[in-house]
Order: C-alpha cells, then structure tokens, then sequence
C-alpha cells in the first residue's frame, strides 16, 4: 500500500505540475507547400500566470525559423475570462514571433469576447481568419470558425478563394464536410485527450467523432488533416502521455 501511494502521488505530480508544462516539437513531411516551413501552433490556453510558459513559445516558434505560422485558436483560458491572461499580453508576446501569423479563433476565444479577440491580435500584426481566405507570399490560406459555436461556410470560403494550399479550422470536426481539394487540413481542439493511457490513447475528447481525431496524420478522403495536441489544457489542469506539442510542416 506504501508503494502504491508513492506511485499514486508522483503520477499526480507529473500530470498536474510537470507534463503540463513541458514542449515537444512534432515534425511532418509534405511534398505540397512549395519547400516552406509551416509551424503549426493551437490552443494555448494561457493562464494569469503563464508568462514564462508564452515566453518559452515564442521562443521556441523563433528557433525553429519558420516562412509562416498558423494557429487553431484558443489563445483564451477559459469561456468567462476569470483565470485567462489579458489578451492584450497574449497578442505583446506573440507579436514577437518573427513571420507570418495567421489564425483562426477557438470556442473559448468565441465565448470570451469574440470582437475584443479579434481586434486586439490583429493590432499586433496577426491575421484572423473568420469564413476568410489570404495570401501570405503564394501560400493561400482559409480559415473557417468554430463549428459549434459559429458557421462555419466551408464550401463558400473555398468557392470564393483561389486553391487554398492550407484550411485552417479550430476543430477536427469539419473533416467530413470539405469536398472541395486542398492540400492540408489542420485543426486542434481537442488536445489530445489531455490524457492518454499507454497502448490504448485518449480517454476522451470533445468531438462528435469521439476520440477518433484525437491527434495524429489523417489521410481518409482526398484531403489531408493533421490535429495537434495543442499546448494548454482546459477544464482540468492535467495532461498524461500527451506532451504539449508544436507542429512543424516541412
């Protein structure tokens, strides 16, 4: 019973203190974007005391030279705002990031304030996209809302644009709607699972689909998606066999 309590206590300890604040870099290949490197980065989930932890970000992104940056959202923690970091801070630190920004905003970003989010990263350079399409150096890239919470018009943000190279969406589950053909798909929200076992994966994940888009390369139409396992946590702050993780493209 001693051994088992050591055990208990120091798995709550790496969940809740340790894993939650450690960074991985998780590195894929296309053959599709024109030789650029793409850093791929969702929810943050940045607390009031989160500095060093948006910092080390940054830095990381920085170190990894990328030609653009995109992100899935959720730069807010929480849907009250109560324990988030301003996002006046949020969007100081990430204006930082020497490229391209471009950015989607996530269910907690929407529930938040939507318009202030908005507004306050796009002051600091960042582009957001909202059932809209740009441009960044001939990487066209789309970016569709939170569909559980907002409309997301795929099929008219696609139709609209010239061939879009890189759809961005906060959640996996949009996956099945895109008929139209892109080259990359790219989506958070659901963390992971934020906790994984080991040889079974994630317990549970906020999507229709369950945990079947947990994380991970997806190729089951004509469209590619790749779901990261993001970089905060939500409702608990737990992660187990989930390492925080930016995305790079290449």
């Amino acid at each position: 019973m001693y051994i088992a309590g050591i055990v208990l206590l120091l798995l709550f300890v790496w969940g809740f203190f340790i894993e939650p604040e450690l960074l991985t870099v998780k590195r894929y290949k296309s053959d599709r974007l024109g030789g650029k490197k793409i850093v791929f980065a969702s929810d943050f989930h940045f607390g009031k005391r989160d500095t060093l932890r948006l910092r080390r970000i940054v830095k990381t992104i920085n170190k990894l030279n990328p030609d653009l940056v995109v992100s899935g959202g959720d730069f807010i923690k929480g849907h009250c705002g109560k324990n988030t970091m301003p996002i006046e801070k949020i969007a100081e630190e990430l204006g930082k990031i020497k490229a391209p920004i471009v950015t989607v905003l996530g269910n907690h970003d929407i529930n938040f304030d939507k318009y202030t989010v908005k507004s306050t990263l796009e002051k600091s350079g960042i582009i957001v996209l909202d059932n809209s399409s740009t441009n960044i150096d001939g990487t066209v890239i789309s970016g569709v809302g939170d569909k559980r919470v907002s409309l997301s018009q795929i099929k008219l943000v696609l139709e609209n644009t010239e061939r879009t190279n890189i759809l961005l969406s906060h959640t996996p589950d949009i996956y099945y709607d895109v008929d139209e053909d892109v080259d990359l798909i790219l989506a958070g929200h659901v963390h992971g699972g934020q906790v994984r076992v080991p040889f079974f994966g994630a317990l549970i994940c906020p999507s229709k689909f369950g945990t079947k888009f947990s994380c991970g390369d997806f190729t089951e139409t004509n469209n590619r998606m790749i779901v990261t396992r993001g970089l905060g946590t939500s409702l608990l702050n737990v992660r187990f066999c989930d390492i925080p993780e930016i995305v790079v493209i290449e």
